[in-house]
């Protein structure tokens, strides 16, 4: 993709489809992608969490094994990976946190202090649990 997608981007989800192993072929490309274009303000690459979407369908590949997953993650630079189903809202919620409290504490560590008061708390008070709820939206 041009650099114009990534303007301004904080922090990135990355998904592929566990039912067709060439869309997990695609997620290196996506992250080498990303690393080489869109960068921090102090340089570093930004955040990226992997979605293994569609967990509740019948997974291929290496998404079977979450030790190699995780390694995978680990050596492509991912934040964490999730195994969530957009249909079912399973762990949508909690990726997304993940990611945000990610880019947050990236952004607070850019500020000497919080000069406006503003405070921004994640804290899970709400009726989603991150595994199901009634909406996707």
């Amino acid at each position: 993709m041009t650099r114009v997608y990534y303007k301004e981007a904080v922090g990135a989800l990355v998904v592929f489809d566990v039912t067709r192993a060439s869309t997990f072929e695609a997620v290196a490309k996506w992250k080498a992608d990303l690393d080489s274009k869109v960068f921090l303000e102090n340089g570093e690459n930004i955040p990226a969490v992997l979605l293994a979407n569609k967990c509740d369908q019948v997974k291929e590949g290496l998404v079977n094994n979450a030790d190699l997953m995780r390694d995978y993650c680990n050596e492509k630079g991912f934040l964490a990976w999730y195994d969530t189903s957009a249909k079912e809202n399973i762990n949508i919620d909690t990726a997304a946190r993940r990611l945000v409290e990610q880019i947050l504490a990236n952004s607070h560590s850019y500020r000497s202090g919080d000069e406006d008061g503003d405070v921004i708390s994640l804290s899970d008070t709400g009726p989603s649990s991150g595994k199901k709820s009634g909406s996707c939206c």
